[in-house]
């Protein structure tokens, strides 16, 4: 009988050590940058500089985050939102990220934007195994992930989107004269390389003229007036928003008017449409992936409603015809949703897993039809677009949603 009370108490203490054991094992996973309470996130973006027109993604995913928190945070966690100026500058960009790293201690970085910078801070962040997660850049080396595992895009590549263009052009203009102009730099030369591709062997007699122009360029005009004197009946509009609107209003200026197509990344409304003049800007081609949120068709739209009822409470006054808004809404509505699926396990590395395994997850504001999509070997999320052209004060949609996928390095 003695014994009984032992045997109790081995066992009381048996299953009190299995518990323990059992609850170490469950513990939550955390690098640098996360905790119970708390996500870092980092972000780089031009509030400055020539790019400054893009300063509202970053203000909008702010604002967002603020939103995710007021709802409780992601799996009880609030979002420590951390945004830098880096004026579009490249070294600019690599102090700022070393700061995000090195002093703020993020867990990631989301979103920086545009090629340049997102060169410059590539090889550092993949060399710490920091994700440099969902890059505000359509540059086609981005989907490497056996050379540079912590890099994800985000939008469409520019070589995707060029595809698209030429693939329209092939069926509608197939004997048109092509004038290209273009950035010169990475960004610039993606949409070059994509449309020649896309056009193939008929490249060679469609286009007649390659323009570049530097983005330190306070003005483009004389640029315009070299293309006009070429008489292409095409231009292809390869530039960031200040450029595509000096561009649209000087070929007005100079009673010009060839069939205009211009990036996807200069379709603002607010900043390109509006400043380049509305008169100029009719008949303008572009192609989207997201709604425009100043598009009465998308009054009605679900998750439209979502996105003016986010607006009007967390920045309100602000200008709806910005396409910054829509974008910045949309990659953060990505990364929230990563970030919940990695539930208690905040490593870097399950960051990059989850970042890498979504299956057709549709944002509030991309297109009906386009889906993001991605994989361990797929870093592209998305890679469809629909053709629109400018009318009035808006873009009209046409056509069918055209996939331009383009494989990964």
């Amino acid at each position: 009988m003695p014994f009984k009370p032992r045997t109790a108490v081995l066992s009381a203490a048996v299953i009190a050590f299995a518990a323990a054991s059992g609850s170490a094992f469950a513990q939550k996973t955390y690098d640098t940058g996360a905790s119970d309470t708390e996500i870092k996130i980092g972000n780089i973006i031009p509030y400055s500089g020539p790019a400054s027109a893009y300063g509202s993604i970053g203000k909008t995913e702010a604002a967002y985050f603020r939103m995710i928190n007021d709802q409780g945070g992601i799996n009880g966690r609030k979002v420590n939102f951390i945004t830098y100026d880096d004026a579009y500058s490249p070294p600019k960009a690599v102090e700022q990220v070393r700061k995000l790293v090195e002093s703020d201690e993020v867990l990631v970085v989301f979103n920086p934007l545009g090629t340049p910078s997102n060169t410059a801070i590539q090889k550092y962040l993949n060399s710490k195994k920091i994700p440099q997660l969902f890059v505000a850049t359509g540059a086609t080396k981005w989907n490497d992930p056996k050379n540079f595992p912590w890099t994800i895009g985000w939008q469409p590549s520019y070589q995707s989107e060029a595809h698209i263009y030429a693939k329209w052009l092939m069926k509608e203009e197939p004997d048109a004269k092509v004038a290209i102009l273009y950035q010169n730099d990475d960004f610039g030369k993606d949409y070059l390389k994509g449309t020649k591709d896309g056009l193939g062997a008929k490249g060679a007699s469609m286009i007649i003229l390659e323009e570049s122009y530097e983005i330190s360029e306070p003005t483009i005009d004389s640029h315009i007036v070299k293309i006009k004197a070429a008489n292409p009946d095409v231009l292809l509009i390869y530039a960031t928003p200040k450029f595509a609107a000096q561009t649209i209003k000087k070929t007005a200026e100079l009673g010009w008017k060839p069939l205009q197509i211009v990036t996807n990344v200069s379709i603002s409304v607010g900043s390109v449409m509006q400043p380049a003049g509305f008169e100029n800007a009719q008949g303008v081609f572009s192609a989207a992936y997201a709604k425009d949120g100043s598009d009465p068709q998308w009054n009605n739209d679900p998750g439209m409603k979502k996105w003016n009822e986010f607006l009007d409470k967390y920045m309100p006054g602000a200008d709806k015809t910005e396409s910054g808004l829509v974008y910045g809404y949309g990659a953060a509505q990505t990364l929230a949703k990563v970030l919940e699926m990695c539930g208690d396990d905040l490593t870097r590395a399950n960051v990059m897993k989850r970042a890498a395994s979504l299956k057709d997850f549709t944002p509030d504001t991309l297109l009906p039809g386009v889906k993001i999509n991605t994989s361990a070997t797929d870093f592209a999320p998305i890679s469809q677009l629909q053709m629109m052209r400018f009318k009035g004060q808006k873009w009209e949609l046409f056509g069918e949603i055209i996939s331009g996928d383009v494989p990964a390095d």
